[in-house]
């Protein structure tokens, strides 16, 4: 099974490159992709990302991504030259004194702060993340502009 990270990746572009109404379907596009999951977990992964049911033009519902998610967020995952997928969801940063706290969408915060704690090793000690909300530590002798730059690989957006 690929990372969770990854498989969110595949579940976002699904959705904002197709208009699917239930999760059979899903599954059925997922498992073309050569991504078999089961209902349980596509239903949790689709909780977890905060994918809604909304209607479309012609009144059926079909899934859909969070306000903020567009589809420049999913290219941009598909585009990474490093093979990583970057943070979708972010929407602030704001450093007092040497911490940073990192704003998100809600249920965005611990996948952020996860991709940061596996990525970045040398400027940043560690994360603290609730649901929407990341307390950023940075190691001693780092700049703001130093731990900026860090994120801005992983953090779409961020400059």
């Amino acid at each position: 099974m690929k990372s969770k990270q990854t498989r969110w990746a595949v579940i976002r572009e699904v959705i904002a490159k197709n208009k699917i109404s239930s999760q059979e379907e899903f599954l059925q596009i997922l498992a073309d992709r050569g991504l078999i999951l089961t209902q349980a977990t596509l239903s949790r992964d689709l909780k977890q990302l905060k994918v809604a049911k909304v209607p479309d033009a012609s009144g059926i519902y079909i899934y859909a991504l969070p306000a903020g998610m567009t589809m420049n967020n999913v290219d941009a995952d598909a585009n990474r030259q490093d093979g990583s997928a970057p943070a979708s969801g972010f929407l602030s940063v704001e450093f007092a004194d040497n911490l940073a706290v990192i704003k998100t969408l809600p249920g965005y915060a611990n996948s952020i702060a996860y991709l940061i704690d596996q990525s970045i090793k040398m400027e940043i000690m560690g994360t603290i993340a609730g649901d929407d909300t990341i307390l950023l530590i940075p190691r001693e002798g780092f700049s703001r502009s130093q731990i900026m730059n860090a994120l801005s690989n992983y953090i779409p957006n961020l400059r």
